[in-house]
This record gives structure tokens, C-alpha cells and sequence, in this order.
């Protein structure tokens, strides 16, 4: 069997943790080091690297350094897009979007400590 994982390059691996744990209900599998995370939700397994730690977070051979942001990233279904968003609101997050209606459903765009994009999905009813 393969394992698939993403991997987010984060700012601060140890505020990182936190915000997937608490605001988002990930699982902390491991946390060997202050520039390393591995974290799973169901059979997604999340690995947070720092920029310079690990493999990961080196330099690629054109000086290039990982960095956080961008626009790729993974979706979490939710049963109530509004009341979700209104709790993560209330708990000082931030997002790039409003709620929109796509195709699929309701969703918005969560940034999380170091605007690594989540998407949050409350699809239609079929």
C-alpha cells in the first residue's frame, strides 16, 4: 500500500501545530523537531516542514528557498460552511475569500499561520 501525504513548508512549525490541532481537529503523529510535524486527519497525513530544516526545507540547487503560500491547496469537508468559518473567525483566523458558491458547493479559502491555503467545502445536496 502507498502512503500520500502533503507537505507544507511553514514558518513556525511549533504555531503551526496548534491551528491544524485545534482549529481544524488534524492529530499530532510527530514532532521529532523544532523545524519538523507529521499530522493526520482520516487518511490524510499532513507534514509541516521550516524552510532550512530537513530535506524538504533546503535550498534547491538554483538558491530557490521553499517558502509557504501559493494557491495549490487540500479541501476539508464541513457540514455547516457558515457556522465553521463563524467559529474560526471568532478564534482569530484568517482567509483569502469569502464564502462562494462553486459548482461543488459552498467554499472558502483559510489561510493558516503561515497562508498555506486550506479550503473549507460544504458541497450541495444531491
Amino acid at each position: 500500500m502507498t502512503t500520500v501525504s502533503i507537505r507544507y513548508i511553514v514558518n513556525d512549525v511549533d504555531a503551526a501545530i496548534p491551528f491544524y490541532v485545534e482549529m481544524l481537529g488534524f492529530q499530532l503523529d510527530m514532532h521529532p523537531a523544532p523545524g519538523f510535524a507529521s499530522l493526520s486527519k482520516g487518511d490524510l497525513r499532513l507534514l509541516l516542514n521550516r524552510p532550512g530544516a530537513g530535506g524538504a526545507g533546503q535550498a534547491m540547487s538554483d538558491g530557490q528557498i521553499p517558502a509557504p503560500g501559493g494557491w495549490n491547496r487540500f479541501q476539508i469537508e464541513v457540514q455547516d460552511l457558515a457556522a465553521t468559518v463563524e467559529k474560526l473567525k471568532k478564534a482569530g483566523c484568517t482567509f483569502r475569500s469569502d464564502i462562494i458558491q462553486g459548482n461543488g458547493g459552498k467554499q472558502i479559502l483559510l489561510n493558516d499561520p503561515s497562508g498555506n491555503p486550506i479550503e473549507l467545502l460544504q458541497p450541495n445536496e444531491i
